[in-house]
């Protein structure tokens, strides 16, 4: 009997007021790592109309210029028109960064605090997930959801839709067959837009030039589709709802198919673990996957302030792997390097690389700088795992018995 169920992923376009204010914190980090690569941040934004609010802590030799970051972060998004809600040039800019906290950096620096190695800036846990359901070893949902944002994100930005804002959301419902997908069954949209556009008009030209060219083959006749289904969109962006930093959690990793640790990404250097091991832990899980030891896998950090090793590594499979999770969990901790440290140094997370992660997904890119994206370490675990000694023991066994 065949096993059916259904699954939904959200996305969101950089102009979403959350958004803004997840890129506005990496604009502030990647700012500080440029002129000093061993800042330490935590920036916070909040949007609301015409204005925005940024907070949080720091310990830097940079100078930022937060006024002038902001705008430009602003009118880089496509916030030059304050019909949209908000207008890089006017829009009020308010600043309250301080020092970060004697206490947490004695923990976090190499040589202070109980632990003399680099200890986890802060308590938690990080999940990462990998899995076969596309090339890119994500969900399919999000990956879908993702794809259709950045369309409208495009269409917006060449002119091929007029009159578009920057804010726009996307959602995918995907029907799934013995947990593989098989047909898209729904797709919301939402788009900003002029008073002056015709809503029957830019339906029709999002279902053309956005939802027909992503979605091709995955949708039929049968399947729902909704455009600005309240009767129009002009009333958005920061005008229409406040803006958070860290208040996409979900959207930034796999789209609700796989667990969260609750920790926000935008805004923190990577000594606070609840983005570097979040970034490790889709490293593991993705290469877990890549070297075939798994269909689906599920990597869970935890650390404690302070400290450099991790309180916990734990693997799920689902019921998919081809050698025990035990041997998976030990070939996991000979391969990596968990320590806040050695994430640091062998993902490269120094650079001022963060700002493009804050839109559309800090997985499942194909982008250089997303080193947690390399599956380069495959062919090492499946060693580890014995899987390669167990594919040729069946081979003799087999020989054998012919």
């Amino acid at each position: 009997m065949v096993k059916v169920e259904f699954f939904t992923s959200e996305s969101v376009t950089e102009g979403h007021p959350d958004k803004i204010c997840d890129q506005i914190s990496d604009a502030i980090l990647d700012e500080m790592l440029r002129q000093d690569p061993e800042s330490r941040c935590a920036a916070e934004c909040l949007t609301t109309t015409g204005s925005v609010h940024v907070a949080g802590e720091a310990r830097t030799k940079a100078y930022v210029d937060i006024q002038k970051l902001v705008r430009k972060t602003l009118e880089k998004i496509g916030y030059t028109d304050a019909r949209f809600g908000i207008h890089h040039e006017d829009c009020g800019v308010w600043s309250a960064l301080h020092e970060q906290s004697a206490d947490i950096a004695q923990g976090v620096d190499e040589g202070s605090g109980d632990d003399l190695d680099q200890g986890a800036g802060d308590q938690g846990m990080m999940f990462g997930f990998a899995c076969k359901e596309t090339p890119e070893l994500m969900p399919f949902p999000i990956i879908m959801a993702h794809k259709l944002t950045a369309k409208l994100a495009e269409v917006r930005r060449s002119g091929a839709i007029k009159q578009l804002g920057p804010d726009g959301k996307s959602q995918v419902s995907v029907k799934y067959e013995d947990g593989k997908p098989k047909k898209i069954t729904a797709i919301v949209i939402a788009q900003q837009h002029l008073e002056t556009v015709s809503e029957e008009e830019l339906r029709e030209e999002i279902r053309e030039k956005v939802i027909d060219d992503v979605c091709g083959d995955w949708i039929d006749d049968n399947t729902k589709i909704y455009i600005n289904a309240t009767g129009k969109f002009v009333i958005g962006g920061p005008h229409g709802d406040s803006g958070l930093t860290g208040r996409k959690i979900v959207v930034d990793t796999y789209g609700g198919l796989g667990r969260h640790g609750g920790g926000a990404f935008s805004g923190k250097d990577s000594s606070k673990v609840d983005r570097s091991g979040a970034y490790m832990a889709r490293y593991v899980a993705k290469n877990v996957v890549a070297a075939d030891l798994a269909e689906k896998c599920e990597v869970q950090l935890s650390y404690s302030i302070g400290i450099s090793k991790p309180t916990s590594v734990n693997v799920d499979t689902f019921g998919t792997s081809k050698v025990k999770e035990e041997k998976i969990v030990e070939a996991v901790n000979k391969v990596f390097d968990l320590r806040p440290k050695a994430i640091v140094k062998n993902l490269d997370l120094k650079r001022p690389i963060f700002q493009k992660t804050a839109a559309y997904g800090h997985f499942g890119r194909e982008d250089k700088d997303f080193t947690w994206e390399k599956t380069d370490m495959a062919d090492t675990l499946r060693k580890e795992a014995g899987l390669e000694q167990t594919a040729v023991k069946k081979e003799i066994e087999s020989e054998v018995k012919a």
